[in-house]
């Protein structure tokens, strides 16, 4: 591991979350070596360069360029292996990796000549280690493949995606525990098919999500896990004759081990699709409570309210203030979701091994990355940005019949009643209240005692809202009590994983 440390100092496998594809000259054309008098890299058995249409086509620095990192990291390390072996020269290895972080630090000062033709950047760092150290440059592919290398880099930025997706996914979650802390006790009225059901606490709908989101980061790192395979070695699609340690690359760029099957090993993009996949759940659960905070904003709930910095206005109507943050996390469920029926399309029918057709797989992954990342951040934004109206929250907990339930119970657990029959007489007494036009509450003895003689006054005590949510002290209820310990334990939990 000495090693592997001393290969990679200083240079951090990161996502590049936000790199923005920057426009290339448009130039026709094959991709040469530098002083070869136009002969293609891959050219040797081909008279005429490729037309137009065809480089057009076939080119994806625009996309590929993105990875360069997690490039220039399996490169350096691939090097390594390489000179340990004795498979190159010392001397070559030492110009080849001098060369490389030549390009790193080009790349990182935006001074590095992408250039089109060469078509992916693969060909671009060879072509540039070229020009940079000479033939030196030359060995450097030796016993890979684009194939294996291109699986490697793919792998390498994928896995970094998930673990920075992670630390902003516990972000949001320790943003929802703050809140949740402060609103242990708000009433709120809790729905099913969005009719007022039973009264909750603020703080323990917003733990929910705290639960949700916690699936999400677990899913995260068990696709993490499973892809820590390393594809290296496995060449075009039948492994090499040289005597390459892919044991040792794969400890070197962190893997925990090498793919055991060379065709699989080119071949895979499960673990691209596994990403799309933890990142479409994350991104419905997103648009859940976007749809939520939507909702609570509108006047007609007037739940809860969001600051100027997560509103917007209309240009014709002045007294709008619109949730357009929320509504715009809601929709990257879309396109997020769309980028995993993409991939998914372009790799169900194909033969091993390597195909084309997965020139198409870093899009999508780079489109869903990039919205997940940006609506996990907006959405922690407005978890800590948003104000309750505790006393309209509450007013509204008790209302809609809510704690028609807790008169159920009150039936079963002093009258001794089954709890079918004490349903039946809830149900009588919900109708007498609506006929009446006032709430449970607002029935008095008498009416209570014409539908069972039983009923005493103390059954006004559970027909608050503040009653019902304490009572529900289950593990996991609502109750205050139940959603502190709660609070406690994710609180704990992230803190351990910080």
């Amino acid at each position: 591991m000495t090693s592997r440390r001393n290969l990679l100092s200083g240079f951090a496998l990161t996502t590049g979350f936000g790199l923005a594809a920057v426009a290339l000259p448009r130039r026709a054309g094959a991709q040469t070596v530098p002083g070869s008098a136009g002969q293609t890299m891959w050219g040797g058995r081909f008279a005429e360069k490729p037309g137009a249409i065809m480089q057009e086509i076939n080119v994806s620095i625009d996309v590929d360029r993105r990875f360069w990192k997690q490039d220039l990291a399996a490169s350096r390390v691939h090097a390594a292996m390489l000179a340990r072996q004795k498979i190159i020269a010392g001397d070559d290895a030492a110009k080849i990796d001098a060369g490389l972080k030549t390009i790193e630090g080009e790349m990182q000062g935006g001074s590095f000549p992408f250039r089109r033709e060469y078509e992916d950047i693969h060909l671009n760092v060879e072509a540039r280690l070229g020009e940079l150290i000479g033939p030196a440059s030359g060995r450097l592919h030796t016993a890979r493949s684009r194939n294996d290398q291109v699986a490697t880099d793919f792998k390498l930025w994928v896995r970094d995606a998930l673990d920075a997706m992670q630390l902003k996914v516990r972000d949001l979650q320790l943003a929802l525990v703050t809140r949740a802390d402060e609103h242990v006790d708000t009433l709120m009225p809790g729905f099913t098919h969005m009719q007022p059901a039973q009264p909750v606490t603020l703080g323990h709908h917003l733990m929910a999500y705290v639960e949700m989101f916690g699936r999400d980061v677990s899913r995260m790192a068990d696709a993490r896990a499973r892809m820590n395979e390393c594809p290296l070695g496995s060449a075009a699609l039948a492994g090499t004759s040289f005597p390459i340690d892919r044991a040792w690359t794969a400890e070197a760029l962190g893997f925990a081990r090498a793919t055991a099957n060379s065709l699989d090993g080119v071949a895979d993009r499960d673990f691209a699709l596994e990403a799309l996949s933890c990142a479409t759940l994350c991104a419905g659960h997103l648009s859940r409570l976007a749809e939520e905070m939507v909702i609570w904003t509108n006047p007609q709930f007037g739940f809860i309210g969001f600051s100027d910095s997560y509103s917007t206005g209309s240009s014709i109507m002045p007294q709008k203030r619109n949730p357009d943050a929320a509504e715009l996390v809601r929709a990257k469920v879309g396109p997020i979701s769309g980028d995993f029926l993409t991939l998914n399309t372009v790799m169900k029918g194909l033969p091993l091994a390597y195909n084309k057709d997965m020139q198409e797989d870093k899009p999508p992954v780079f489109n869903a990355f990039d919205n997940l990342d940006l609506a996990v951040r907006a959405m922690t934004g407005m978890v800590l940005d948003f104000k309750a109206d505790k006393a309209r929250m509450a007013v509204v907990a008790g209302s809609g019949f809510a704690t028609a339930t807790d008169l159920a119970d009150w039936l079963v657990q002093r009258l001794n009643i089954p709890f079918r029959e004490a349903h039946h007489i809830t149900g009588a007494a919900v109708k007498l209240a609506e006929t009446r036009g006032v709430d449970l509450p607002q029935l008095t003895l008498k009416q209570l005692q014409g539908l069972h003689p039983g009923i005493t006054s103390d059954v006004y005590r559970v027909l608050t809202a503040q009653a019902s949510a304490a009572s529900r002290n289950s593990y996991g209820g609502t109750a205050p009590a139940q959603v502190r310990l709660q609070v406690r334990r994710w609180q704990g939990l992230l803190a351990a994983a910080s």
